[in-house]
């Protein structure tokens, strides 16, 4: 239990002050742009499975199958770069928390792991 302010010493009522700071500009910077509206589709976990499952869609297209090496990254038209083989991991890893309209969408492309479960 913390001593209280009233039975403390001099010295250690001043280091319990609380004292005026500022945050740096870098600090504000950064809150500023945490705090900033996110573009449509990117960033959180519904954007990632989207462009996750767009360079699926591109990949399986152009391959003819969804088998992915680990290490395949998938250049989107926009210029997004998807590390695609990480991804496809991930996603069957965490395949536990996808909605049943995700596992859907995965197994229409022939995702096996996905059609088992769908």
């Amino acid at each position: 239990m913390a001593p209280r302010l009233e039975t403390a010493t001099d010295q250690q009522q001043h280091t319990q002050i609380p004292l005026p700071l500022t945050p740096l500009s870098r600090n504000r910077e950064i809150a500023a742009s945490a705090s900033a509206p996110r573009r449509a589709g990117g960033g959180a976990r519904a954007g990632a499975f989207e462009r996750g499952l767009v360079a699926l869609a591109q990949y399986a297209e152009r391959e003819g199958t969804v088998v992915v090496a680990r290490s395949w990254s998938e250049e989107l038209p926009d210029g997004t770069s998807v590390r695609l083989g990480v991804w496809l991991s991930n996603t069957r890893t965490r395949r536990a928390g996808l909605s049943a309209e995700q596992r859907g969408q995965l197994a229409a492309l022939g995702v096996e792991w996905a059609e088992a479960e769908a």
